[in-house]
Protein backbone atom coordinates (compact mmCIF):
# COMPACT_ATOMS: atom_id res chain seq x y z
CA UNK A 1 0.00 0.00 0.00
CA UNK A 2 1.25 3.49 -0.85
CA UNK A 3 0.61 6.07 1.87
CA UNK A 4 0.00 9.75 1.10
CA UNK A 5 2.12 12.08 3.21
CA UNK A 6 1.49 15.08 0.94
CA UNK A 7 -2.09 15.45 2.18
CA UNK A 8 -2.58 18.68 4.14
CA UNK A 9 -4.84 18.12 7.16
CA UNK A 10 -6.34 21.02 9.12
CA UNK A 11 -5.71 20.12 12.77
CA UNK A 12 -7.15 23.30 14.25
CA UNK A 13 -10.18 22.80 16.45
CA UNK A 14 -9.04 19.39 17.71
CA UNK A 15 -7.43 20.65 20.94
CA UNK A 16 -4.06 20.03 19.32
CA UNK A 17 -1.23 21.35 21.49
CA UNK A 18 0.74 22.05 18.33
CA UNK A 19 -1.94 24.05 16.52
CA UNK A 20 -4.55 25.13 19.08
CA UNK A 21 -1.94 25.75 21.78
CA UNK A 22 -0.08 28.50 19.92
CA UNK A 23 -2.23 31.30 21.29
CA UNK A 24 -1.31 30.47 24.88
CA UNK A 25 2.41 30.63 24.00
CA UNK A 26 2.66 33.39 21.39
CA UNK A 27 -0.61 35.25 21.97
CA UNK A 28 -1.66 34.60 18.38
CA UNK A 29 -2.92 31.68 16.33
CA UNK A 30 -2.02 32.76 12.79
CA UNK A 31 1.41 31.09 12.82
CA UNK A 32 2.47 27.98 10.92
CA UNK A 33 3.07 25.35 13.61
CA UNK A 34 6.49 23.76 13.25
CA UNK A 35 7.25 23.19 16.93
CA UNK A 36 5.68 20.41 19.06
CA UNK A 37 7.18 17.03 18.16
CA UNK A 38 4.27 15.28 16.55
CA UNK A 39 3.68 14.88 12.82
CA UNK A 40 0.98 16.44 10.67
CA UNK A 41 0.35 13.15 8.85
CA UNK A 42 -2.62 10.89 9.42
CA UNK A 43 -2.11 8.31 12.13
CA UNK A 44 -1.69 4.99 10.24
CA UNK A 45 -4.98 3.39 9.14
CA UNK A 46 -4.18 0.06 10.83
CA UNK A 47 -3.99 1.84 14.19
CA UNK A 48 -7.21 3.75 13.57
CA UNK A 49 -9.02 0.60 12.43
CA UNK A 50 -7.98 -1.30 15.55
CA UNK A 51 -9.27 1.51 17.77
CA UNK A 52 -12.54 1.76 15.82
CA UNK A 53 -13.16 -1.98 16.10
CA UNK A 54 -12.91 -1.70 19.85
CA UNK A 55 -15.17 1.38 19.93
CA UNK A 56 -17.80 -0.51 17.94
CA UNK A 57 -18.34 -2.77 20.96
CA UNK A 58 -19.78 0.29 22.76
CA UNK A 59 -18.87 -0.81 26.29
CA UNK A 60 -15.76 0.94 27.58
CA UNK A 61 -15.34 -0.97 30.82
CA UNK A 62 -12.26 -1.72 32.89
CA UNK A 63 -9.70 -3.61 30.81
CA UNK A 64 -6.33 -5.25 31.15
CA UNK A 65 -3.53 -5.47 28.60
CA UNK A 66 -4.75 -7.06 25.38
CA UNK A 67 -3.41 -10.49 24.52
CA UNK A 68 -0.11 -10.23 22.68
CA UNK A 69 0.71 -6.65 23.72
CA UNK A 70 4.00 -7.66 25.31
CA UNK A 71 5.08 -10.32 22.80
CA UNK A 72 4.34 -7.98 19.88
CA UNK A 73 6.68 -5.39 21.41
CA UNK A 74 9.34 -8.05 21.89
CA UNK A 75 9.11 -9.20 18.27
CA UNK A 76 9.37 -5.61 17.03
CA UNK A 77 12.43 -4.88 19.14
CA UNK A 78 14.15 -8.04 17.99
CA UNK A 79 13.46 -7.39 14.32
CA UNK A 80 14.19 -3.65 14.26
CA UNK A 81 16.98 -3.46 16.83
CA UNK A 82 18.17 -7.05 17.39
CA UNK A 83 17.28 -6.73 21.06
CA UNK A 84 16.03 -9.94 22.66
CA UNK A 85 13.65 -8.55 25.27
CA UNK A 86 11.70 -10.89 27.54
CA UNK A 87 8.03 -10.05 28.14
CA UNK A 88 8.57 -9.91 31.90
CA UNK A 89 11.05 -7.04 31.43
CA UNK A 90 8.22 -4.78 30.22
CA UNK A 91 6.17 -2.40 32.34
CA UNK A 92 3.49 -0.11 30.92
CA UNK A 93 4.01 3.59 31.72
CA UNK A 94 1.56 6.43 30.91
CA UNK A 95 4.05 8.50 28.92
CA UNK A 96 7.84 8.57 28.82
CA UNK A 97 8.25 11.83 30.76
CA UNK A 98 6.08 10.38 33.52
CA UNK A 99 8.12 7.20 33.31
CA UNK A 100 11.30 9.16 33.90
CA UNK A 101 9.66 10.87 36.85
CA UNK A 102 8.66 7.49 38.27
CA UNK A 103 12.24 6.22 37.85
CA UNK A 104 13.63 9.27 39.65
CA UNK A 105 11.12 8.85 42.47
CA UNK A 106 11.94 5.15 42.71
CA UNK A 107 15.74 5.27 42.55
CA UNK A 108 16.71 8.72 43.88
CA UNK A 109 15.93 10.96 46.82
CA UNK A 110 15.22 14.70 47.12
CA UNK A 111 18.50 16.58 46.92
CA UNK A 112 20.21 13.91 44.80
CA UNK A 113 22.11 14.98 41.71
CA UNK A 114 20.90 13.90 38.25
CA UNK A 115 23.05 14.51 35.17
CA UNK A 116 21.66 15.66 31.81
CA UNK A 117 23.70 16.43 28.70
CA UNK A 118 22.62 19.76 27.22
CA UNK A 119 21.19 20.92 24.92
CA UNK A 120 18.53 18.31 25.54
CA UNK A 121 14.78 17.74 25.68
CA UNK A 122 13.75 20.21 28.38
CA UNK A 123 11.64 17.92 30.64
CA UNK A 124 14.88 16.11 31.50
CA UNK A 125 15.95 18.99 33.75
CA UNK A 126 12.52 20.51 34.43
CA UNK A 127 11.04 17.30 35.87
CA UNK A 128 14.25 16.61 37.78
CA UNK A 129 14.09 20.02 39.45
CA UNK A 130 10.34 19.88 40.10
CA UNK A 131 10.95 16.63 41.97
CA UNK A 132 13.47 18.48 44.17
CA UNK A 133 16.51 16.81 42.64
CA UNK A 134 19.50 18.81 41.41
CA UNK A 135 19.94 18.80 37.63
CA UNK A 136 23.64 18.76 36.74
CA UNK A 137 23.99 20.15 33.22
CA UNK A 138 26.94 18.67 31.33
CA UNK A 139 27.23 20.38 27.91
CA UNK A 140 27.82 18.47 24.71
CA UNK A 141 30.43 19.65 22.21
CA UNK A 142 29.27 20.80 18.77
CA UNK A 143 31.89 20.06 16.14
CA UNK A 144 31.92 18.82 12.56
CA UNK A 145 28.20 19.52 12.32
CA UNK A 146 27.11 17.18 15.14
CA UNK A 147 27.03 16.93 18.91
CA UNK A 148 29.71 14.88 20.67
CA UNK A 149 30.29 13.84 24.27
CA UNK A 150 33.38 15.15 26.05
CA UNK A 151 34.05 12.03 28.10
CA UNK A 152 36.61 13.69 30.36
CA UNK A 153 34.00 16.30 31.26
CA UNK A 154 31.32 13.63 31.68
CA UNK A 155 33.56 11.63 34.02
CA UNK A 156 34.06 14.73 36.18
CA UNK A 157 30.46 15.92 36.09
CA UNK A 158 28.86 12.56 36.86
CA UNK A 159 30.68 12.16 40.17
CA UNK A 160 28.12 12.13 42.97
CA UNK A 161 25.17 11.83 40.58
CA UNK A 162 22.61 9.15 41.38
CA UNK A 163 21.22 9.05 37.85
CA UNK A 164 22.01 10.13 34.29
CA UNK A 165 19.14 10.73 31.88
CA UNK A 166 20.29 9.81 28.38
CA UNK A 167 18.55 10.93 25.19
CA UNK A 168 19.19 8.08 22.72
CA UNK A 169 18.82 9.17 19.90
CA UNK A 170 19.45 12.77 20.89
CA UNK A 171 16.84 15.51 20.81
CA UNK A 172 17.20 18.28 19.60
CA UNK A 173 20.45 17.42 17.81
CA UNK A 174 19.25 14.22 16.12
CA UNK A 175 22.48 12.43 16.99
CA UNK A 176 22.53 8.60 16.92
CA UNK A 177 25.08 7.51 19.52
CA UNK A 178 27.56 4.79 18.52
CA UNK A 179 28.13 1.52 20.36
CA UNK A 180 31.51 2.79 21.56
CA UNK A 181 30.01 6.01 22.94
CA UNK A 182 27.25 4.14 24.75
CA UNK A 183 29.72 1.64 26.21
CA UNK A 184 31.86 4.47 27.53
CA UNK A 185 28.80 6.03 29.16
CA UNK A 186 27.94 2.65 30.70
CA UNK A 187 31.47 2.16 32.07
CA UNK A 188 31.67 5.67 33.52
CA UNK A 189 28.25 5.31 35.18
CA UNK A 190 29.08 1.89 36.59
CA UNK A 191 32.26 3.27 38.14
CA UNK A 192 30.43 6.25 39.64
CA UNK A 193 27.39 4.28 40.82
CA UNK A 194 25.07 6.25 38.55
CA UNK A 195 21.87 4.69 37.16
CA UNK A 196 21.24 5.36 33.46
CA UNK A 197 17.67 6.30 32.49
CA UNK A 198 17.57 6.01 28.69
CA UNK A 199 14.85 7.80 26.73
CA UNK A 200 14.66 6.01 23.36
CA UNK A 201 11.38 7.37 22.02
CA UNK A 202 13.01 8.40 18.71
CA UNK A 203 14.68 5.00 18.20
CA UNK A 204 12.43 3.76 15.40
CA UNK A 205 12.87 7.04 13.51
CA UNK A 206 16.59 6.46 12.97
CA UNK A 207 17.38 7.39 9.37
CA UNK A 208 19.46 5.29 6.95
CA UNK A 209 22.36 4.58 6.93
CA UNK A 210 22.48 5.05 10.71
CA UNK A 211 21.50 2.34 13.16
CA UNK A 212 20.00 2.77 16.60
CA UNK A 213 21.66 0.88 19.45
CA UNK A 214 19.48 0.37 22.53
CA UNK A 215 21.60 1.36 25.52
CA UNK A 216 21.01 -1.89 27.38
CA UNK A 217 22.36 -3.97 24.48
CA UNK A 218 25.87 -2.54 24.28
CA UNK A 219 27.39 -4.27 27.33
CA UNK A 220 26.64 -6.09 30.55
CA UNK A 221 27.47 -2.90 32.42
CA UNK A 222 24.71 -1.15 30.47
CA UNK A 223 22.11 -3.91 30.82
CA UNK A 224 22.61 -4.27 34.57
CA UNK A 225 22.45 -0.55 35.33
CA UNK A 226 19.69 0.95 33.22
CA UNK A 227 16.00 1.61 32.77
CA UNK A 228 14.96 2.19 29.14
CA UNK A 229 11.78 3.92 27.99
CA UNK A 230 10.27 3.46 24.52
CA UNK A 231 6.92 3.98 22.79
CA UNK A 232 5.20 3.81 19.41
CA UNK A 233 3.91 7.37 19.83
CA UNK A 234 6.59 9.34 17.94
CA UNK A 235 7.05 6.60 15.35
CA UNK A 236 3.40 6.19 14.38
CA UNK A 237 2.13 9.68 15.23
CA UNK A 238 -0.09 8.64 18.12
CA UNK A 239 1.14 10.57 21.20
CA UNK A 240 -2.46 11.27 22.19
CA UNK A 241 -2.74 7.53 22.91
CA UNK A 242 -0.16 7.30 25.68
CA UNK A 243 1.28 3.85 25.15
CA UNK A 244 4.83 3.91 26.51
CA UNK A 245 6.69 1.15 28.30
CA UNK A 246 9.78 0.62 30.41
CA UNK A 247 12.32 -2.13 29.76
CA UNK A 248 14.41 -3.23 32.75
CA UNK A 249 16.65 -6.28 32.12
CA UNK A 250 18.22 -6.38 35.60
CA UNK A 251 16.21 -8.45 38.09
CA UNK A 252 16.95 -6.26 41.10
CA UNK A 253 16.20 -2.96 39.41
CA UNK A 254 13.08 -4.39 37.78
CA UNK A 255 11.73 -5.72 41.07
CA UNK A 256 12.13 -2.29 42.69
CA UNK A 257 10.66 -0.41 39.74
CA UNK A 258 7.68 -2.70 39.23
CA UNK A 259 6.93 -2.65 42.97
CA UNK A 260 6.94 1.16 42.89
CA UNK A 261 4.68 1.24 39.83
CA UNK A 262 2.26 -1.29 41.27
CA UNK A 263 2.10 0.50 44.64
CA UNK A 264 0.56 3.55 43.02
CA UNK A 265 -1.21 1.60 40.27
CA UNK A 266 0.83 3.61 37.77
CA UNK A 267 1.36 0.68 35.41
CA UNK A 268 -2.27 0.12 34.47
CA UNK A 269 -2.84 1.38 30.93
CA UNK A 270 -6.08 2.34 29.25
CA UNK A 271 -7.56 0.07 26.60
CA UNK A 272 -6.65 2.30 23.63
CA UNK A 273 -2.99 2.37 24.70
CA UNK A 274 -2.65 -1.40 24.56
CA UNK A 275 -4.68 -1.81 21.37
CA UNK A 276 -2.98 1.04 19.54
CA UNK A 277 0.50 -0.08 20.56
CA UNK A 278 -0.08 -3.66 19.47
CA UNK A 279 -1.57 -2.63 16.11
CA UNK A 280 1.31 -0.24 15.40
CA UNK A 281 4.05 -2.76 16.09
CA UNK A 282 2.17 -5.63 14.45
CA UNK A 283 1.39 -3.91 11.14
CA UNK A 284 3.60 -0.84 10.99
CA UNK A 285 6.79 -1.83 9.20
CA UNK A 286 5.78 -0.83 5.65
CA UNK A 287 4.25 2.46 6.82
CA UNK A 288 7.39 3.25 8.82
CA UNK A 289 9.70 2.67 5.86
CA UNK A 290 7.62 5.04 3.75
CA UNK A 291 7.41 7.78 6.37
CA UNK A 292 11.17 7.57 6.97
CA UNK A 293 11.79 8.07 3.26
CA UNK A 294 9.45 11.09 3.25
CA UNK A 295 11.14 12.59 6.31
CA UNK A 296 14.53 12.05 4.70
CA UNK A 297 13.22 13.92 1.66
CA UNK A 298 12.04 16.80 3.85
CA UNK A 299 15.45 17.00 5.52
CA UNK A 300 17.15 17.07 2.10
CA UNK A 301 14.72 19.75 0.93
CA UNK A 302 15.41 21.90 4.01
CA UNK A 303 19.17 21.56 3.68
CA UNK A 304 19.11 22.54 0.01
CA UNK A 305 16.69 25.43 0.56
CA UNK A 306 18.80 26.92 3.33
CA UNK A 307 22.00 26.69 1.31
CA UNK A 308 20.43 28.26 -1.78
CA UNK A 309 18.09 30.85 -0.25
CA UNK A 310 19.01 31.47 3.42
CA UNK A 311 22.78 30.77 3.69
CA UNK A 312 22.99 32.73 6.95
CA UNK A 313 21.05 29.90 8.66
CA UNK A 314 22.68 26.50 8.93
CA UNK A 315 21.39 23.23 10.31
CA UNK A 316 22.51 20.19 12.22
CA UNK A 317 21.47 17.36 9.94
CA UNK A 318 19.57 14.83 12.06
CA UNK A 319 20.59 11.18 12.00
CA UNK A 320 17.23 10.32 13.55
CA UNK A 321 13.75 11.84 13.71
CA UNK A 322 12.09 14.78 11.99
CA UNK A 323 13.49 17.55 14.21
CA UNK A 324 16.15 19.89 12.80
CA UNK A 325 18.21 22.20 15.02
CA UNK A 326 18.66 25.37 12.98
CA UNK A 327 21.93 27.23 13.57
CA UNK A 328 21.03 30.92 13.42
CA UNK A 329 24.13 32.30 15.13
CA UNK A 330 25.42 33.95 11.94
CA UNK A 331 22.40 36.28 12.01
CA UNK A 332 23.99 38.01 14.99
CA UNK A 333 20.74 38.26 16.93
CA UNK A 334 20.09 37.79 20.62
CA UNK A 335 17.75 34.94 21.50
CA UNK A 336 14.74 37.20 22.07
CA UNK A 337 15.39 38.96 18.77
CA UNK A 338 15.67 35.56 17.08
CA UNK A 339 12.37 34.41 18.56
CA UNK A 340 10.78 37.68 17.40
CA UNK A 341 12.11 37.14 13.87
CA UNK A 342 10.57 33.68 13.62
CA UNK A 343 7.23 34.38 15.27
CA UNK A 344 6.44 37.98 14.36
CA UNK A 345 8.25 38.40 11.06
CA UNK A 346 8.22 34.89 9.54
CA UNK A 347 4.95 33.91 11.28
CA UNK A 348 6.40 30.56 12.32
CA UNK A 349 6.03 28.71 15.61
CA UNK A 350 9.32 26.96 16.45
CA UNK A 351 10.93 25.91 19.72
CA UNK A 352 13.59 28.32 20.92
CA UNK A 353 17.02 26.73 21.32
CA UNK A 354 17.42 27.93 24.90
CA UNK A 355 14.44 25.80 25.85
CA UNK A 356 16.91 22.91 25.68
CA UNK A 357 19.53 24.59 27.84
CA UNK A 358 22.07 27.38 27.49
CA UNK A 359 24.07 25.59 24.73
CA UNK A 360 21.00 26.01 22.53
CA UNK A 361 21.42 29.79 22.39
CA UNK A 362 21.40 30.95 18.79
CA UNK A 363 19.40 27.91 17.62
CA UNK A 364 15.75 27.19 16.81
CA UNK A 365 14.18 23.71 16.50
CA UNK A 366 12.22 23.04 13.32
CA UNK A 367 9.76 20.14 12.97
CA UNK A 368 9.72 18.80 9.38
CA UNK A 369 7.26 15.98 10.08
CA UNK A 370 4.71 17.59 7.77
CA UNK A 371 3.61 17.70 4.12
CA UNK A 372 6.31 19.19 1.88
CA UNK A 373 3.94 21.92 0.77
CA UNK A 374 3.72 23.14 4.37
CA UNK A 375 7.49 22.92 4.80
CA UNK A 376 8.12 24.86 1.58
CA UNK A 377 5.74 27.61 2.68
CA UNK A 378 7.42 27.84 6.08
CA UNK A 379 10.89 28.17 4.57
CA UNK A 380 9.65 30.79 2.11
CA UNK A 381 8.23 32.80 5.01
CA UNK A 382 11.55 32.49 6.83
CA UNK A 383 13.49 33.60 3.75
CA UNK A 384 11.33 36.68 3.38
CA UNK A 385 11.71 37.58 7.06
CA UNK A 386 15.50 37.21 7.00
CA UNK A 387 15.83 39.26 3.81
CA UNK A 388 13.62 42.08 5.13
CA UNK A 389 15.27 42.55 8.52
Amino acid sequence: MIYNFDEVIDRRGTDSVKWDGMKSVWGRDDLTAMWVADMDFRTPPFVMEALRRRLDHEVLGYTSACEGWDTTICRWLQKRHQWDVRPEWLTFVPGIVRGQAFALLCFTQPGDKVLVMTPVYHPFFLVTERLKREAVRSPLDLRDGHYHIDFDRLRRDVQGCKALILCNPHNPGGRVWTVDELRRIADICRESGTLVISDEIHADLTLPPYKHHPFATVSEAAASNSVTFMAPSKTFNMPGVQSSFAIVPDDGLRERFQAFMEAGEFSEGHLFAYIGCKAAFEHGEEWLEQVLAYIQGNIDFTETYLKEHIPSIGMIRPQASYLIFLDCRALGLGQEELEHLFADKARLALNSGTMFGEPGRGFMRLNVGCPRQQLRKALQQLEMAVNMR
